[in-house]
């Protein structure tokens, strides 16, 4: 019997899971026939757990003890999520607690869940999954949801990104030998637009934009406000019939021109009755739908592919049932989108199939992903040293040497970036810590950084003092920082906004740090062999090293370089005739 390898969707609002069985990928229904299951888990005051619809049921009566969309929390830093369905408290690594819970702790009931579906349908013990997690999500989002699997008893094999599954739900690869796709997927919580290339065999990811915080929940909210303009000052459980009767209207009008939104004794006394149209919601839906655009139209021009260069244009995603969002992207795409696959199960089913290529069921495929901003360190003055770019193919590594900046230093602390400023101070810091070396003069000392991003989208740093041969590994997992989406279109719309700055504050930085280096070594090789150099060169140097004091004082970049670059030319002739002078009296010494 072959290795069992799960697919999982671990969603947002809702979750999935799949094997393959005699060579076809399925998806697996639970007792009650059902394949999906809300991501809706209620504890007990007495320690008993139910997970999925059973829990969705408490939600009137005990609103406070069922958390949903626990996926908003994972990997993220107390104070960063402002809103969530039950209070939020501080955890002792300053993370995030729900009811004394850590959102991994949360999200394993969900696997336990999905891997008990599995096993009963399968009639065997799972213990290996590939999950997915949103393509925006970050560094300790992911590392976060492989701790999750590991609480359920699962050993993840694989992360992988949402759209990148659907492409291979909807057969992608069948499109010819090389085709390029957009997979627009519009969730419960998240939104993200992909685009992949197709080629021998590979996806590849090409460009990827999303907002982590943007799906059918958000439709669910604005509906309820809509009806009822009191609904943020309603009690939780009287929220929660709202929320649940809007999610209703909502799906029935994607088959219906109008819907009676009814909410009878939602507070205990009250009653709600109001008709509902298609065009209402659609109207209330168009700020929403907008986002996802600007969102496409970005990732586009990341990927330099224009609509009509695509192959196929696919949706994925519970909301994209409704008719204005197919709309929508039709009109951007200028083609019909795909809808061969059910929106729901196919990020499922395309873990799915990837959990059977890893297990050597189906026909193997690669599968690429990108890192969705640049990752560096801070060098000295303060500057952004980007070792792996934004949009790199996933994994990759890459490496650079460093030397100390000072005499006798013996460590020095490297601070681990992300972002696209060109200052260090401008990006977001996801990790540091210091690397021991051997004390040598000042630029001796050498050590070698290496930046690893696995399959799984988890980042090593590895620095190697390169005289003892010492490396210091440290697995960034608890980023502190909120990269989703919109904190992302923010650092890429301000390393473009504050460009001109940002590169004239690297020059003058740069030709300061130069400066500051040559001309004390100027002055004093003019005190003590200022007889090597004709009195015209004399001139020419003192005359340069005075244009790169006045420019520094005047804190012009340009101005500083370009006298920075006269004085490195005019002392080329003394600096050689330097090195000749010390050859010569190393020559006589010896002899």
């Amino acid at each position: 019997m072959s290795e069992l390898i799960l697919g999982i969707d671990l969603g947002t609002t809702n979750s999935a899971v799949g094997a393959v069985e005699s060579g076809f990928p399925i998806l697996l229904a639970d007792a009650e026939g059902r394949r999906i299951t809300p991501s809706a888990v209620w504890f007990g005051a007495d320690g008993s757990v139910e997970v999925g619809r059973k829990s969705l049921r408490r939600r009137a009566s005990e609103p406070g003890r069922v958390i949903t969309s626990i996926k908003r929390l994972m990997g993220r830093r107390h104070g960063e999520e402002t809103e969530f369905c039950v209070p939020m408290e501080r955890a002792a690594d300053g993370g995030v607690a729900v009811l004394g819970r850590s959102p991994e702790e949360v999200s394993a009931e969900i696997l336990r869940e999905l891997k008990g579906i599995a096993e009963f349908r399968l009639g065997r013990t799972a213990e290996k999954a590939v999950i997915t997690v949103p393509a925006y999500f970050n560094d300790a989002q992911r590392a976060a949801t492989k701790r999750a699997g590991e609480i359920a008893g699962l050993e993840v094999v694989r992360i992988v990104s949402e759209p990148t599954a659907a492409a291979l739900a909807y057969g992608l690869d069948k499109l010819g030998e090389r085709s390029r796709v957009a997979v627009y997927d519009l969730g419960g919580g998240t939104f993200d637009l992909s685009v992949l290339e197709m080629q021998d065999g590979v996806f590849q990811v090409l460009a990827t934009r999303g907002d982590t915080r943007l799906g059918g929940d958000d439709l669910d909210a604005t509906l309820a406000r809509h009806c009822m303009e009191d609904f943020d000052s309603l009690d939780p459980a009287a929220k929660v019939r709202l929320l649940a009767e809007a999610e209703r209207v909502k799906c029935a009008l994607s088959d219906r021109e109008s819907e009676i939104f009814r909410a009878p004794f939602y507070d205990g006394a009250l009653s709600l009755e109001k008709e509902v149209t298609r065009a209402d919601l659609e109207k209330l839906a168009k700020p929403l739908i907008a986002r996802t655009l600007t969102c496409c139209r970005q990732a586009l021009a990341d990927a330099n592919v224009a609509a009509a260069d695509l192959d196929a244009v696919v949706l994925v995603g519970g909301s994209t049932r409704i008719p204005a969002v197919r709309g929508a992207v039709a009109d951007l795409f200028g083609r019909e989108p795909d809808l061969s696959q059910h929106p729901d199960e196919a990020v499922a089913l395309g873990a799915t199939i990837q959990a059977g290529v890893l297990a050597g069921t189906l026909r193997k495929m690669v599968l690429l992903d990108v890192t969705p901003l640049s990752l560096g360190i801070e060098t000295f003055g303060g500057l952004m040293n980007v070792l792996i770019p934004r949009n790199t193919t996933i994994p990759c590594k890459a490496g650079e040497m460093f030397t100390n900046a000072a005499a006798g230093q013996a460590s020095m602390r490297l601070r681990v970036l992300q972002g696209e400023r060109e200052m260090a101070r401008d990006n977001w810091e996801l990790g540091n810590f210091d690397v021991p070396f051997e004390p040598a003069p000042k630029g001796q000392a050498r050590v070698g950084v290496q930046f690893r991003i696995d399959e799984n989208g988890i980042l090593e740093v590895l620095a190697r003092d390169v005289t003892t041969g010492l490396d210091t590994v440290v697995e960034i997992r608890s980023a502190a920082v909120n990269v989703d989406d919109e904190a992302v279109e923010k650092m890429v719309g301000e390393s473009v906004e504050f460009a001109f700055e940002d590169m004239a504050e690297r020059i003058f930085t740069e030709a300061k740090m130069k400066a500051e280096e040559l001309l004390p070594a100027v002055e004093q090789a003019l005190a003590e062999a200022g007889d090597l150099v004709s009195a015209d060169e004399r001139g020419e140097i003192e005359a340069a090293a005075a244009a790169v004091k006045d420019a520094l004082a005047a804190g012009l970049p340009n101005p500083l370089k370009a006298a920075v670059q006269r004085l490195d030319k005019a002392t080329e002739a003394f600096a050689a005739a330097l090195v000749e002078k010390a050859m010569m009296d190393a020559l006589e010494r010896r002899l």
